[in-house]
């Protein structure tokens, strides 16, 4: 841009121009008259600031005469000025408008302003914006993940008491420590709605967290559901920077460090060992009731059903006996005599069923007749294995192993008619 200016000027900064320093075409005359050539040597000062005047004067509409100016050249000096000063303004002018350009990086937005109202949001790239104090412009990173901490700074042992006590519903006090994560949503809001956007932020956390932890008891923020705490804390947050306009999204609340106080701390473990020894000793009882419970449950389940069981069976050999006795008395009113035969030769054969000896009183003497039946049925079983035996084909080792039982068989029963001879002779003796 200045090159022109310049040429028009006529200035060459160039050591290859003979006239160099060396003035214009009309100063010839002062050349030496002896032998027509300038002399040698390094430039005159005066001639250059001469040189210089005299095209400066040409440009702005100078004027020769019998002036103050070298050679009567009079320059004019209010041209001038005004050439310069319009030469410093298109100057300005070009740099003010440049500075009107801005970058925006990837991930972050630029907000502009218009003495100082918002105007527009800008995208990533290259951008242009009219310089100030027209318009302004403000870069938010919308990208990045910032964190409000509440309790602590920095790291859960830097404690901040003042933030990190809170009540609870059952009137406890606990020491929390947790950390907030957002990204803007609303570049525009996150600048205009609020002033101390990141204090209002981690104030907002603070008093989210402390009603949560207010409307629930001690044991379930500490251990039954801290998730759940987290949870409430983050929705409440949403909803009271929602009603700020902040433009904030949470992303994450997460719980650092939730215990008691650290005055109270030893006492607490008591308690709480306490407590779980509590929870032992009631799960102890509690497995050995649902171990003799059912038991005691089975026993008189089966006990209720035996009773029934044996009621049912009197109540039904009751009628069945009555039924009985019933078709019997028909019978008898029918054929007494052999009613009454039948009857007595029945009940015999069931009590001699359930005995193996019998005594017999002969009507025609004293002697008592003793009739072992036990025996006797022993003895017809061993002949009729005997008879069973003879009448197979066996082998001579079973063959001997019969008659050997059926020998020991025979002298059983007659060492047991012997001893029950002698047993009868001792009674009839008394």
């Amino acid at each position: 841009m200045l090159a022109p200016i310049l040429k028009k000027i006529g200035l060459k900064f160039s050591i290859n121009d003979p006239r160099w320093g060396r003035g214009s075409q009309d100063d010839n005359q002062n050349q030496n008259p002896q032998d027509g050539r300038r002399p040698d040597g390094p430039p005159d000062l005066d001639e250059l600031w001469r040189d210089f005047n005299q095209r400066l004067n040409r440009l702005f509409g100078g004027k020769r005469g019998g002036g103050n100016g070298p050679d009567g050249f009079k320059p004019n000096m209010r041209g001038a000025g005004f050439g310069i000063f319009g030469i410093a303004a298109i100057v300005i002018t070009f740099l003010w408008l440049i500075s009107g350009f801005f970058i925006v990086q990837e991930g972050q937005t630029a907000v502009v302003m218009t003495f100082g109202k918002y105007t527009h949001k800008t995208p990533a790239g290259f951008n242009w914006r009219w310089p100030s104090p027209i318009q302004t412009h403000e870069i938010v990173n919308v990208s990045q993940v910032r964190t409000a901490e509440v309790g602590y700074r920095g790291s859960v042992r830097n404690k901040q008491t003042s933030e990190s006590l809170m009540l609870t519903e059952d009137e406890n006090i606990i020491d929390i420590q947790f950390a907030v994560q957002y990204t803007l949503s609303d570049a525009e809001k996150w600048i205009f709605s609020n002033r101390e956007q990141e204090e209002m932020v981690k104030q907002v956390a603070e008093s989210a967290l402390r009603e949560v932890v207010g409307r629930n008891k001690m044991d379930f923020v500490l251990y039954e559901d801290r998730a759940k705490v987290a949870f409430d804390a983050k929705k409440l947050m949403q909803a009271i920077l929602d009603r700020y306009n902040a433009g904030v999204l949470i992303t994450n609340v997460a719980t650092l460090g939730v215990q008691p106080p650290e005055q109270v701390q030893a006492a607490f473990d008591d308690a709480v060992k306490a407590g779980q020894d509590r929870e032992r000793l009631k799960n102890e009882g509690q497995a050995y009731a649902n171990d003799v419970i059912p038991k005691a449950r089975g026993a008189s389940s089966r006990l209720l059903q035996e009773a029934e069981a044996y009621r049912a069976r009197v109540e039904e050999t009751a009628k069945g006996d009555a039924a009985r006795f019933r078709q019997v008395v028909a019978e008898y009113q029918k054929a007494p005599a052999v009613t009454r035969d039948r009857m007595y030769i029945e009940t015999m054969q069931q009590i001699f069923s359930n005995t193996g000896k019998v005594m017999i009183d002969a009507k025609s003497g004293n002697n008592l007749l003793y009739l072992p039946l036990d025996k006797l049925i022993s003895q017809t079983a061993a002949q009729d294995a005997a008879g069973n035996a003879a009448r197979a084909p066996a082998s001579p080792a079973a063959a001997a192993q019969g008659a050997s039982e059926a020998s020991q068989a025979i002298d059983a029963e007659r060492d047991s008619r012997t001893r029950d001879a002698r047993s009868a002779r001792d009674r009839e003796g008394r």
